[in-house]
């Protein structure tokens, strides 16, 4: 194993041991729920936006592997950063859903520490495993700011 798989591994292990983001989502202006029926995994994920259209508030609770579990934190952690807007937010998304699509090709840098999900790619069966939060957070965005709207 590579000393960057080995980093990538570690990042993944440390989020779903110490889940980021996982909590009451009462009280949130959305909620959504996914769920990967060829698993089991699921997640609601709950989200509020500021008045100047940045997301102030971002929970998900949920059972799942490590995988769907580990993906969740980091996606909280790359979404709850200071500034990031529905539209960022949005191409972090797909940036994400890119990096999944395309095994082998070096993720972007905005990224960060979801660039350790880059070797799901390759398992297929596990793809959606990795995506459900992501899923959950377009979903909540669609109905807070509806494309088009920002």
């Amino acid at each position: 194993m590579s000393d960057l798989e080995s980093l990538y591994r570690e990042v993944l292990l440390d989020h779903s041991r110490r889940p980021e983001g996982r909590g009451d989502i009462s009280g949130f202006a959305v909620t959504h729920h996914e769920l990967n029926p060829s698993c089991g995994d699921e997640i609601t994920l709950g989200m509020s936006l500021a008045p100047d259209g940045t997301i102030d508030a971002l929970a998900w609770e949920g059972q799942g592997c490590s995988i769907s579990t580990a993906s969740a934190s980091v996606m909280t952690g790359l979404l709850m950063e200071e500034g990031t807007d529905a539209a960022s937010a949005r191409s972090l998304i797909e940036q994400f859903r890119s990096m999944l699509r395309s095994p082998g090709v070096e993720p972007p840098e905005e990224l960060g520490d979801a660039a350790a999900f880059q070797g799901v790619a390759r398992y297929v069966m596990r793809v959606k495993c990795a995506m459900l939060p992501w899923v959950a957070a377009e979903a909540c965005l669609l109905r807070l700011d509806p494309p088009g709207d920002s």
